[in-house]
């Protein structure tokens, strides 16, 4: 973790850099989810000329991803540009889920300032906490933009306080009271210094982001240097290295120096490898595309071709004077998870990529693009643990599989531990809730379940509470759901990683049992209609089953094997009220974010480019009980 002590990996020694790159600003746009970061930037693109008279953009037009748009979150960190009063402006729009934190760190690596987006209803939340402390450990200075104004909740002067109370949390001192601060609509691209009477455009926004943003700082004896901070690639340049030239310049087909980590030592420290490299194609963003270049220098964010194995972390130097420039250095992963290939009676029946091999190769490029997560090799061939900031980061990878035709199992997040003073500690999130009044005690009732502590409740808007816990992280798998019921649907739930505390022991997170196959086949209208009293179902009639399936969550605590292919036996007697006609079932269909909250520690869930099915991970129901035997032996 970078601390204030650490040098900013993106800048040269402030005490070195005498230079002033003065047509530039590097600038990341960071809050909290849904605050409203992809609008506005939307409408900076829109209010610069970015975007022709009649070419057609989407809404959120920097959310590109298929699950960016479904989701309605920002997933990956992304840069634009856009030219104001003669001025280049480099906009990194960040993620505003704690999951994605490894993509704000990321982006805050290209930059020199932070715009910082906060509700004017909403106040800070969890990930406000997130992005602030990380701009703070790296001294950037912070322009404050209090956004939706126009809300009828909107309360912009109390949002400004909670803002200063939170700089004051983390330490920023003195320097808090000073920040500059300004208020926007973003959808309607409305800016001003006074809540009441905005603009009818961006330009004091723009005004305020070009006086308290410094330009880019560099030192102008100093050879080239620059941070590789992403990576993207094209069918015709291949492997893309997004990079911000911290010192000096490149050119395009240039000779330089590669500078990369290598085998690691018996300590695990990976040795520095210089080699040689040429820009084989150098590329300038331009609003949303990039276009050819053929040079660039000190504070530019750029793009290169040529380098087939670069990755996140690595520096362009010099070819004569190569110096490397600090890695990034990133939180640890809080959950892991077993990725394995598909090994139930329906696999192959839909995708197309399904060995091991396919499998291990997926996950390997996707370790180079995504600095955030890990891989833990098991030991077994066709097993491994993926570990990841949260279980929203690692579905958006599974789902991003599925899509690709994969095929593959996975089990239930756990979270990461780690041993302190021969004690075991694990995560503790601050988890802020808003809800109505009346659901107070239903939450307070559920975090308590899960050991969670209330540390705060305040009135928030007309009849709504704001309440604070600490819980542990684990506490929170699977609790989303769960919730949602609890508050009939209108409760939002947002949490961030607090601290590490010592296990709190064990928990029960689900108090329901799982219906389970005993048998394959084809369920049928018939042993559904005799289920329904036992359950909620998954399955509809004609569904293919098999034996370890799980077809449905039964109303007590424990599994049940139960025969979901039974036909009805016809006879050759019929009378009046022998056939009564069976209402449809209703089906209940889990989306895979739900899935992976439901399943149990002996569960996993198959997925498929055309399925989500849950099971047990010991199919045979003979086998399961031997286990669960040894298992209780072992306690």
């Amino acid at each position: 973790m970078v601390t204030t002590d650490s040098p900013s990996p993106t800048k040269p020694d402030p005490t070195l850099a005498t230079a002033l790159r003065t047509d530039r600003r590097n600038i990341a746009i960071v809050a909290h989810v849904d605050h409203g970061k992809t609008t506005l930037v939307d409408a900076m693109l829109h209010q610069t000329g970015a975007f022709g008279s009649h070419e057609h953009v989407a809404v959120r037009a920097m959310d590109s991803m298929d699950q960016e748009q479904e989701r309605g979150i920002t997933i990956l960190a992304k840069n634009t540009a856009v030219n104001y009063k003669g001025m280049v402006i480099n906009v990194v729009d960040t993620p505003g889920h704690a999951d994605f934190s490894g993509e704000v760190e990321r982006g805050l690596a290209m930059v020199d300032g932070v715009a910082l987006l906060v509700d004017a209803a909403e106040g800070p939340l969890p990930q406000t906490r997130f992005v602030l402390r990380k701009a703070l450990e790296k001294g950037m200075p912070i322009v404050l933009v209090v956004n939706k104004v126009d809300r009828h909740d909107a309360r912009p002067a109390e949002v400004v306080d909670e803002v200063l109370d939170l700089l004051i949390d983390l330490g920023a001192g003195d320097a808090a009271l000073d920040i500059p601060t300004i208020y926007a609509v973003g959808r309607d691209g409305k800016a001003g210094i006074d809540p009441e009477n905005l603009a009818d455009d961006l330009e004091p926004l723009f005004d305020m982001l070009l006086k308290e943003i410094p330009a880019p700082a560099y030192d102008p004896d100093a050879p080239l240097q620059a941070l590789v901070t992403n990576l993207d690639a094209s069918p015709y340049l291949g492997r893309i290295a997004l990079l911000r030239i911290v010192n000096g310049s490149i050119k395009k087909g240039q000779q330089v120096a590669w500078i990369h980590e290598g085998i690691e030592d018996d300590n695990g420290i990976p040795e520095t490898v210089i080699s040689r490299a040429k820009i084989v194609e150098l590329l300038i963003t331009q609003a949303m595309t990039r276009v050819p270049g053929e040079s660039a220098s000190a504070g530019d964010i750029i793009a290169i071709a040529g380098i087939d194995d670069i990755t996140i972390g690595d520096t362009i130097g010099d070819l004569d004077d190569a110096r490397p420039l600090p890695r990034l250095s990133l939180d640890e992963p809080a959950i892991g998870m077993q990725f394995s290939i598909n090994d139930s009676p329906l696999a192959g029946k839909s995708g197309n990529k399904i060995t091991a091999r396919l499998l291990k190769e997926r996950i390997d490029r996707e370790l180079i693009g995504n600095v955030s997560i890990k891989l833990v090799d098991l030991g077994v061939p066709d097993r491994w643990e993926i570990q990841g900031r949260g279980e929203m980061q690692l579905a958006v990878l599974i789902e991003s599989m599925r899509r690709e035709g994969y095929e593959l199992t996975v089990g239930k997040p756990r979270v990461i531990t780690h041993e302190e003073n021969g004690q075991i500690m694990e995560p503790v999130e601050l988890a802020v809730v808003d809800v109505p009044e009346e659901f107070v005690g239903a939450v307070t009732q559920l975090m308590g379940s899960r050991k969670g502590k209330m540390v705060d409740m305040s009135a928030f808007g007309a009849g709504w509470n704001r309440v604070s816990f600490h819980v542990p992280a684990r506490g929170l798998i699977g609790f989303r759901t769960t919730f949602l019921s609890a508050t009939q649907g209108t409760g939002q739930l947002h949490s961030s990683f607090h601290s590490w505390e010592p296990w709190m022991g064990e928990l029960r997170l689900r108090a329901s049992g799982s219906l389970v196959a005993d048998r394959p086949g084809p369920a049928t209208g018939y042993s559904i209609s005799k289920l329904e009293e036992r359950g909620s179902l998954f399955v509809a009639p004609a569904d293919d089953v098999y034996e370890g399936r799980i077809i449905g969550e039964h109303i007590r605590p424990e599994d049940l094997d139960v025969n979901i292919v039974r036909e009805k036996h016809l006879t050759n007697h019929r009378s009046a009220t022998s056939d009564v006609l069976q209402a449809a079932t209703q089906v209940r269909v889990m989306s895979l974010d739900e899935a992976l909250e439901f399943v149990r520690e002996d569960e996993c869930v198959e997925v498929t480019p055309d399925a989500i099915r849950l099971r047990k991970t010991i199919l045979p129901a003979g086998e399961r009980q031997r286990a669960a035997s040894k298992a209780k032996v072992g306690r």
